[in-house]
């Protein structure tokens, strides 16, 4: 059972597959799974014989399968399904009208025909031999990279995934550089008795399919729910106002983190009426220079020039955009903030992630109650 949650299976729904209780083999899935779907059209669906159905394979390998026998299948069911050669087996993750609603955000996007077909529901025969194979992927993995090693390729095989059948296995590789791997595979081939496919990956996917838990401690979202990546640039940071640190902006990966581009539209929509911020002010006590931006509280940094980076005065955007227009008007207002015309806004409340209280208590704190008391002196006791 350990070896199924390393392929991205945990112990919460038992799964009961057999005739006879003697029979009876349980698995145990749930939909904490990598790259799990939800299907929201669930209880709307009025066909029980689907006729596509998503299927996830090891980690974040997923595909789209023909029902051509017309079989009664749901989500969780493990099934036999057609592979080249021989078959796979897999977990299905979607199946009725949902289908069709996923399959235009993947790469797949064609005639049904294409697709390959749903052999059967798994037997408890098709399980031990999958069983079996699943064994064997961590060994595979660790000689592979040996072999590698002393041909003298550089690549990193990051991981293996057998097929259902145990007759092929997919080796998936890291590589900066094109590699000449056609000894390895003659290596693989005579070593393990099967058949090799090599596939190039990423360093966002070896993440994804590797798994581990974020800087924000959460489990990454390469390897639960990003099923397209998309390129991420330093843009995103500055366009959002984030320090361009580079040991805090990468991920696990070592690229740059998946979640700079989450509420990158939202900063760009809410930056539309924003001034440009290459115009200094200029006033009567000097000219003012943009040092930062608050872009939710729209408020303004600036500083005098000569008056040292520490020095920073919040202006609202709207007192920005009025004394770039009294500027261009050849008018020279005394100060960047008119107290008596538009107020700074107030700082915002502090709370905790679950939000029951508020964490200002602890600036508002009396300073008196954190001294400690004097010991008297010994004249006093």
């Amino acid at each position: 059972m350990e070896s199924l949650k390393a392929r991205g299976c945990c112990s919460e729904k038992q799964l009961d597959i057999g005739g006879d209780n003697s029979d009876r083999i349980s698995f145990y899935f749930s939909s904490c799974s990598k790259l799990d779907s939800y299907n929201w059209l669930r209880e709307v669906s009025l066909s029980e014989i689907p006729e596509v159905v998503e299927v996830r394979f090891k980690n974040t390998r997923k595909g789209f399968y023909r029902n051509v026998n017309e079989l009664r299948l749901k989500r969780g069911d493990i099934v036999a399904v057609e592979a080249s050669p021989g078959h796979d087996i897999g977990i299905i993750t979607l199946a009725g009208e949902i289908v069709e609603k996923q399959r235009p955000k993947t790469k797949f996007d064609g005639d049904s025909e294409e697709l390959r077909k749903v052999y059967r529901k798994a037997k408890p025969a098709d399980i031990d031999k999958w069983r079996e194979a699943i064994s064997l992927e961590e060994d595979t993995m660790l000689r592979s990279r040996k072999f590698a090693a002393d041909l003298g390729l550089n690549m990193k095989i990051g991981d293996v995934e057998y097929q259902g059948d145990n007759t092929k296995a997919i080796f998936y590789y890291i590589a900066d550089e094109r590699v000449d791997f056609r000894e390895l595979i003659k290596v693989l081939a005579e070593t393990f008795r099967i058949r090799v496919e090599m596939r190039q990956i990423g360093a966002r996917q070896e993440a994804g399919r590797i798994g581990g838990i974020g800087t924000c401690g959460r489990e990454l979202c390469c390897s639960s729910f990003i099923t397209n990546f998309v390129s991420v640039s330093t843009q995103s940071a500055r366009i959002q106002e984030v320090a361009l640190n580079p040991q805090k902006l990468a991920g696990q990966c070592g690229k740059l983190k998946c979640c700079l581009n989450y509420e990158l539209a939202g900063y760009r929509d809410a930056q539309k009426s924003f001034p440009a911020t290459h115009i200094p002010l200029k006033t009567l006590a000097g000219e003012a220079f943009h040092q930062k931006t608050d872009v939710y509280r729209r408020i303004m940094w600036y500083g005098y020039e000569g008056a040292g980076s520490q020095v920073m005065i919040p202006v609202p955007v709207e007192r920005v955009t009025e004394i770039q227009a009294m500027n261009r008007k050849g008018e020279i207002p005394d100060e960047l903030i008119d107290q008596g015309t538009i107020p700074v806004k107030d700082l915002p409340e502090y709370r905790n992630g679950a939000g029951q209280e508020s964490l200002t208590r602890f600036e508002n704190q009396h300073p008196r109650k954190n001294r400690k008391k004097k010991k008297p002196h010994r004249s006093q006791r």
